[in-house]
């Protein structure tokens, strides 16, 4: 008897957008319809999720910190001994090969995989990787993932970070399954996302963002030691102390978010989001707070005016 379909299965799937219906995507050398685009079963993402990744989005015809999200791309790469990693000049190519080819120029993102490859044999040994690296650019139109005006309500995870003693945070991998988990858990909770905590019970970030806070006008975040040191994190970092904001980087515990005058989250998905409960606490007002405005601002006039511009 055949078994029967899972609660969560889709039999008519819909799309977000439904533009991105016929997007093309690039895999490997070369653009492929969005049905026909694939890597092989023995890729190293399918085999141990084997590579790492980046989101970029574009602004008016320019792709924000494109050059700053190459940089930990490569970096990523070289931690985990990738061979044959293909060239800055030919990743960059691909991406403004696939927006051309999408006519994207505006509120889309991208999402940047370089994995390990192909191997000749299932198995963990990288030897078995003799093909050279499989890059993929996946382009959709896709606004900001979250309510930037109205906020979002987080839980606590039980499961914690990674730590550098576990699997450092500086590699951008493909391994996501501990932010999956602590995502599975803020569905069920029915809240927008989850908050995670270092080995330590610190604050580390959320499932998907990086995590500020405000208490009497200074802004405050986790050290970068159990998560990823964001690229949207470093700019609102920046932008504090070019615009003399009190800024500091330091262990901050659950009983610091929960009585927080303001609380934000930051990425690239999700630009500056304001954060209006966790674990059923309002945090200040419950609104978007002052501090937390005033960054937003200073962070899209930034992604109105900076760039690496589109040759197309």
């Amino acid at each position: 008897m055949p078994s029967s379909p899972s609660p969560n299965f889709t039999p008519d799937p819909k799309l977000p957008d439904p533009r991105n219906e016929s997007i093309q995507t690039w895999v490997g050398d070369r653009l492929w319809q969005r049905e026909k685009a694939r890597v092989s079963v023995f890729d190293s993402s399918v085999q141990g999720g084997d590579a790492v990744w980046e989101g970029l989005r574009i602004y008016d015809g320019k792709i924000f910190q494109l050059d700053a999200h190459l940089d930990r791309l490569f970096a990523s790469a070289k931690a985990l001994c990738f061979a044959n990693v293909p060239s800055r000049e030919f990743v960059k190519s691909a991406i403004f090969q696939t927006l051309e080819a999408n006519g994207m120029r505006d509120q889309s993102h991208i999402r940047l995989t370089l994995t390990r490859g192909k191997k000749v044999t299932s198995g963990m040994s990288p030897v078995n990787n003799q093909y050279g690296c499989t890059l993929i650019v996946l382009a959709e139109w896709k606004a900001p993932v979250y309510d930037n005006e109205g906020g979002i309500r987080l839980i606590t995870s039980a499961i914690r970070r990674n730590s550098p003693q576990f699997l450092d945070s500086k590699i951008h991998h493909n391994n996501l399954l501990n932010n999956i988990l602590a995502k599975i858990q803020s569905d069920l909770a029915g809240v927008d996302d989850a908050v995670m905590l270092d080995d330590r019970g610190f604050l580390a970030e959320t499932n998907a963002t990086n995590l500020f806070l405000i208490r009497s006008e200074k802004v405050l975040t986790p050290f970068a030691h159990a998560c990823l040191p964001g690229i949207t994190r470093k700019i609102v970092m920046d932008a504090c102390e070019e615009n003399e904001i009190p800024i500091e980087e330091r262990d901050l515990s659950l009983t610091e978010l929960y009585s927080a005058d303001e609380a934000f989250t930051t990425g690239t998905m999700g630009e500056l989001t304001p954060v209006l409960e966790v674990d059923g606490r309002t945090i200040g007002q419950g609104g978007v707070g002052p501090m937390t405005r005033r960054l937003q601002e200073i962070y899209s006039t930034k992604t109105a005016s900076e760039g690496e511009p589109l040759p197309f």
